[in-house]
């Protein structure tokens, strides 16, 4: 075991201590040598580095250049961008529990998920019993397979229709039958794993799965690929988070080692020549140098990336053999808008290779270095919305400064936001406008409620987790116990000084599985001035 946990932690270069864990390690799955043509392409990267800081010191125009002015127009109207006309995810499947009903809120409508045995699929209605607009998702999932509302026990079918008030005599009229009885059910689909729901319940939207289908990967359909997911709760808007996502020049970088053999600064700064080929209505799509990315609006964002091919004993890369499949790895995101200054992500990133890694470590243990990384800039997106808001969205480019290409693809967006959708969400009537008030920090980036509560693997891992504390804890108090319940005589010297060193390292392990517990699933607190 030593030697097998020896050869996973040196493939995946782990830091020894998580709270020093960057996000330039967040993919850095480092399963095959770097040849020397990407060693040459880091070392053009830092010379073009050096350039740009000596040019930067010269007198040069302070109008940031907008990447997006060269593309040609494709819509000849501006159409707006209908958002209650489009395909939303809810949740990864693997992380919805069948046996009970789920609250969620998405674009701002109020749902409750919730799985129908008889229908053999799951099931999104408005969260509302239309007896008292109870919330149908406190309610229980009955013997005969349909929704209960635990106020009054009206009960509904996978088509929302009521079949059962129990105030109703027998004998008088089927007021269950009447319209005005069913609740709200909206048109929902399963693909690549994740739950969809269309925001809409006219009747001209009920088939609309034939017409219009979400955003779909078939690597997430291929067996040879793993593609664990997650998903994570965030006090920022639906804006922020694309905004956060599409920015390369901040984000994770692969192969973060060599970057940092080259003596760039610690986050991978360097020039990043993006490109944005297309910009429309659907979204946008971008080039750089080692991949491509697009984004589908309004919630996919995804971009591929190819990891390096191996190294020949004389250090020129090897080509292929057309026998062993492309290695590729994906980064897929959706960001889903549940309010202001509410938003969810979903992500995964199926990849072809390194399958046995995802076969024999659980998804949680994943999930504490993801959850490090997305909390590294939560208050400082927070902050960020907060001060945003105060200028006006419609004023972003004038209050934020974005003059390199590295920032093409946030400068994409807010130009595909202004344009198609007067630089904000349309939330109907649901909301008025403004943020929700900026809590203490310790509430602000809690991981519980955020994440723990909605992953199946991490809320199985805290309750084994807690579990084995609480042990630790007895077994400590039931070894001081015997010691000082038996007569000396009875226990040799060796036995008693076993017994008091067992109850010393198990209260000390249960005060460090604590610890454990409170920073990697409550609160992790982050200086980044000492990080």
């Amino acid at each position: 075991m030593e030697a097998l946990k020896g050869s996973f932690m040196s493939s995946l270069k782990i830091p020894s201590t998580p709270a020093r864990l960057h996000k330039t390690q967040f993919l850095n799955f480092q399963f095959c040598s770097i040849p020397t043509s990407f060693l040459k392409s880091i070392q053009r990267d830092t010379s073009r580095s050096k350039l740009f800081t000596t040019l930067s010191s010269s007198p040069v125009s302070t109008e940031p250049i907008d990447p997006t002015d060269s593309l040609p127009e494709t819509d000849t109207q501006e159409e707006k961008f209908d958002w209650f006309s489009q395909w939303y995810p809810v949740m990864p499947v693997c992380d919805l529990d069948k046996r009970v009903p789920h609250a969620k809120r998405v674009i701002g409508f109020d749902v409750v998920v919730w799985w129908d045995r008889n229908e053999s699929s799951w099931k999104v209605f408005d969260d509302a019993c239309p007896h008292r607009l109870a919330p149908l998702s406190e309610g229980r999932i009955d013997q005969w397979g349909r929704l209960q509302c635990v106020y009054h026990g009206w009960c509904f079918n996978g088509s929302g229709d009521c079949k059962f008030i129990p105030q109703a005599p027998p004998d008088g009229p089927p007021v269950h039958t009447f319209k005005k009885a069913c609740v709200a059910a909206y048109p929902s689909t399963v693909q690549n794993g994740i739950l969809w729901f269309w925001p809409n319940t006219n009747p001209e939207y009920k088939d609309i799965l034939s017409k219009k289908k979400p955003p779909y990967f078939p690597e997430l359909d291929d067996p040879s690929y793993v593609k664990p997911m997650a998903n994570r709760e965030f006090p920022f808007g639906y804006e922020i988070l694309i905004e956060n996502l599409v920015d390369p020049s901040h984000h994770f970088i692969p192969f973060s080692s060599v970057i940092c053999k080259n003596k760039l600064d610690r986050e991978g700064g360097a020039p990043i020549d993006i490109s944005i080929e297309k910009l429309d209505k659907n979204g946008f799509q971008a080039t750089r140098n080692g991949g491509n990315s697009k984004f589908m609006a309004p919630c996919t964002y995804y971009s591929a990336v190819s990891p390096p091919t191996s190294v020949s004993s004389s250090g020129n890369s090897k080509e292929p053999s057309s026998n062993v499949p492309q290695r590729k790895v994906l980064l897929i995101f959706y960001c889903i808008p549940v309010s202001p200054g509410k938003s969810r992500l979903i992500f995964t990133f199926p990849r072809n290779f390194g399958v046995w890694i995802d076969k024999i470590i659980p998804r949680w243990v994943f999930h504490l270095g993801q959850n490090l990384v997305l909390d590294s800039d939560l208050y400082l997106l927070h902050i960020e919305e907060h001060k945003i808001m105060e200028v006006g969205p419609s004023n972003w480019q004038k209050a934020c400064f974005v003059p390199t290409k590295s920032d093409a693809q946030v400068v994409a967006f807010r130009k595909w936001l202004k344009k198609y959708s007067d630089c904000q969400i349309n939330w109907g009537e649901k909301f008025s406008g403004g943020l929700p008030p900026t809590p203490p920090k310790e509430q602000l980036m809690d991981r519980y409620w955020s994440h723990v509560v909605n992953c199946s693997s991490c809320r199985v891992a805290y309750k084994g987790l807690n579990a084995l504390e609480v042990v630790l804890q007895v077994m400590a108090i039931v070894s001081i116990g015997i010691v000082a319940a038996t007569k000396q005589n009875v226990l040799s010297a060796v036995t008693r000084t076993a017994l008091v060193l067992m109850a010393v390292l198990c209260f000390a392990a249960s005060r460090w599985l604590a610890h454990f517990i409170y920073k990697n699933f409550h609160f992790h607190d982050y200086n980044h001035a000492l990080l």
